[in-house]
């Protein structure tokens, strides 16, 4: 069975990523396997919820995780709403469902001093590479970016005379957002060596690889890892761990909650909102020290 049409809505029309897309479409064929095996059904059309709920059991039987089968659902009921919007079917068999249960993840951001040793204790080479991952960890903590948005920078989206990046985001929405200026000093560097290369195929790009074609998302989880495991102790060292020390130490320092939102490219205040956990901690030093009757 064909998907295009539903595949075109998502790329066309509500703007998803060419990597959110490949996973829809991927979750969509595996039902639609699933059913054509157990049902002998060679349309997702017509099945009805209680054998959806069977899929979803032997989902939990092969010992995925509930938030990975909450999204494979959740690919299955934007088709069902896509088919309902283009009259191909009548009603969406998952109206009525619940997502199951999952338990919060507790992401640890790393403390300002872990970042400090990554950043200025420990000796980053002074090669095209070196500079180059001093660059990709100054621009995670500095920017807020995700890793996807980091890997796909182009040379263009720089501006060192204003100190700004244009970061395209989810959805290809853009947003700009300010640089420091030692992270300006860093891109000035590792310019200079990225001209050096021999070879450059992917010449619109920011970041490389020394064979010149544009970085790698397992690389740059490569490059985090490296490092703060040379640093920090916590069993998660990932791109997103970053992006999450950044909005949490902005928001230890009493930056504004929608300022943090507009840095991240969230386009909801309550994707930032889980942030603020973190600064708990920090908000109740602030209020035993300043609080008239802490004392007491």
């Amino acid at each position: 069975m064909s998907f295009n049409a539903f595949t075109d809505y998502l790329l066309l029309e509500k703007n998803y990523s060419k990597l959110t897309v490949k996973a829809y479409q991927t979750d969509l064929e595996s039902f639609q396997k699933f059913i054509s095996e157990e049902y002998n059904s060679a349309s997702i059309k017509n099945v009805n919820y209680p054998q959806i709920r069977t899929w979803i059991v032997n989902l939990v039987e092969t010992g995925l995780t509930n938030r990975s089968i909450n999204r494979k659902i959740s690919s299955l009921n934007t088709y069902y709403k896509f088919l309902l919007k283009v009259g191909d079917v009548k009603q969406n068999p998952l109206a009525k469902h619940k997502a199951l249960k999952t338990s919060k993840k507790v992401q640890i951001p790393f403390s300002e001093q872990e970042i400090e040793t990554v950043l200025d204790a420990l000796n980053f080479d002074t090669s095209f590479e070196g500079l180059r991952d001093k660059l990709v960890i100054e621009l995670f903590y500095s920017t807020g970016i995700r890793r996807i948005e980091l890997v796909e920078l182009k040379l263009s989206s720089i501006d060192l005379n204003r100190k700004t990046v244009k970061v395209l985001g989810k959805r290809n929405k853009e947003r700009i957002v300010p640089l420091l200026t030692s992270v300006k000093e860093t891109i000035e560097r590792y310019l200079k060596e990225r001209n050096s290369l021999p070879i450059i195929k992917d010449a619109s790009h920011l970041l490389l690889t020394k064979k010149g074609v544009k970085i790698y998302e397992t690389l740059v989880y490569r490059i985090i890892n490296d490092y703060f495991s040379q640093a920090s102790t916590k069993v998660k060292k990932s791109p997103h761990i970053l992006r999450h020390s950044f909005a949490t130490h902005l928001l230890n320092q009493g930056a504004d909650l929608n300022a943090v939102k507009e840095l991240l490219g969230h386009t909801s205040l309550a994707a930032t909102q889980v942030y603020t956990h973190n600064s708990i901690a920090e908000l109740k030093k602030v209020h035993l020290k300043a609080h008239p009757r802490s004392k007491k």
